[in-house]
């Protein structure tokens, strides 16, 4: 196998099947060449009825080509795979999948997929009944299997009139859930939560007082996106729960909106039935007012009118009480006191929730919520203690989940 070169450009392998959403590669292509990485596009015959070979060549700066007979002094069906650290095919087509699944190699890029021994990423692409089709479950479900990443396909407008499930996830979300991927394999992770299902809930509920205001909180939800784009990334099949997040939607996650805590609690005690961990990055808001009035509440001679407020469920101890042998149920704390009572404040909750983790974290006008940084300490349910240093959440994303991953082991 070629040596790998701390010093080279990152060598990636996109491969493009026949959908229409084969003109999107082009500027998942572009984010890739212009952040450093060496790209080598593959398209299949029927991509290029679609995108031509020049567009490839010239976004590229590298020759194309779709059989293994071009340059075949230098064995290309061989050595695109075994040089590549990261493969990605998108959009895949169904026919694609079913190709890589059971290992047919009757063009460049199939047998380029059969020699890869870096991360492959699937963003698959097709109508609906396609995606649903159970030869198309079963051709998913035997690649992530074999460790590779499937992304799921997102919702909206397909070829035609039609919507549905099935349409490829945005460039630059399929850009970031490939280099979080190329990152682990270079530093020689692997997708270690391949075949696991992991729930994971962001943002903040808003618990509506009249229909124009309401209760809520200031979470953003990065930091849920993050450990969601990062589970991804390890391979997991994610069900994000966002409560009023304006994030876009990570690539490769089941994407579930709620508003309220109710809402939210309806959608995690559903989702968690068939959930190998759940992680409770929402911020929940922990009391709701006692009525809703139906027209907007108007000052009357100045006052300002009473609000009765009653107190909303612990969506995290339901969870703990109901949590299945094996699941791991990882909680949130978000105080604003001094440390040490911070941690004896999660302890608590930790017991009660039946959590086995929860991230303290501090938090307050530009701490923590909507900033791109977060500092936390995780704490174990047998009593360990890991103080993390202030880190990006996509970081204290991969660190929570590595706790997680020590939890299945």
């Amino acid at each position: 196998m070629t040596d790998r070169h701390a010093g080279d450009h990152p060598r990636v392998v996109l491969g493009v099947a026949g959908g229409i959403a084969a003109y999107k590669a082009c500027e998942l292509l572009r984010l890739l060449t212009e952040s450093g990485h060496r790209v080598r596009v593959v398209p299949t015959a029927s991509a290029l009825a679609f995108v031509g070979e020049a567009t490839w060549a010239a976004l590229s700066g590298q020759p194309v080509s779709t059989d293994v007979w071009t340059g075949a002094h230098e064995v290309p069906h061989v050595r695109l795979g075994r040089e590549a650290d990261l493969v990605v095919v998108a959009p895949a087509t169904a026919d694609l999948l079913a190709k890589a699944a059971t290992g047919l190699a009757d063009d460049l890029l199939t047998n380029t997929l059969l020699t890869a021994r870096c991360p492959v990423l699937f963003a698959p692409a097709m109508h609906t009944e396609m995606w649903e089709h159970p030869a198309t479950s079963a051709n998913v479900a035997t690649l992530r299997s074999r460790g590779a990443v499937v992304l799921e396909p997102a919702v909206g407008r397909l070829t035609g009139a039609d919507t549905g499930k099935g349409r490829l996830p945005e460039p630059a979300e399929i850009f970031a859930a490939a280099t979080r991927l190329l990152r682990r394999g270079l530093a020689g992770a692997g997708a270690d939560l391949a075949g696991r299902h992991v729930v994971v809930t962001a943002g903040g509920t808003r618990e509506p007082i009249d229909p124009v205001r309401f209760i809520g909180n200031r979470s953003s939800g990065k930091q849920g996106y993050a450990i969601a784009r990062a589970a991804v990334a390890r391979g997991a099949r994610v069900t994000l729960i966002a409560a009023n997040v304006a994030l876009p939607d990570p690539a490769g996650a089941d994407v579930v909106r709620v508003e309220t805590t109710e809402q939210l609690r309806v959608a995690v005690v559903t989702a968690a039935k068939a959930a190998d961990a759940v992680i409770m990055a929402a911020a929940p808001a922990d009391f709701r007012p006692a009525s809703f009035t139906a027209s907007k509440i108007k000052k009357v001679d100045g006052a300002a009118p009473g609000l009765e407020l009653v107190t909303n469920p612990d969506i995290a101890a339901e969870l703990g009480a109901a949590k299945a042998d094996g699941q791991v149920l990882v909680a949130f704390a978000a105080e604003t006191t001094d440390l040490d009572t911070a941690l004896d404040t999660a302890r608590e909750k930790m017991l009660r929730k039946r959590a086995d983790l929860i991230v303290v974290n501090e938090v307050g006008v530009d701490k923590t919520f909507g900033s791109e940084r977060n500092q936390a300490v995780i704490l174990g349910a047998e009593g360990g203690r890991d103080a993390l240093p202030e880190l990006s959440k996509d970081d204290l994303a991969d660190r929570i989940l590595d706790r997680v991953v020590d939890r299945f082991a």
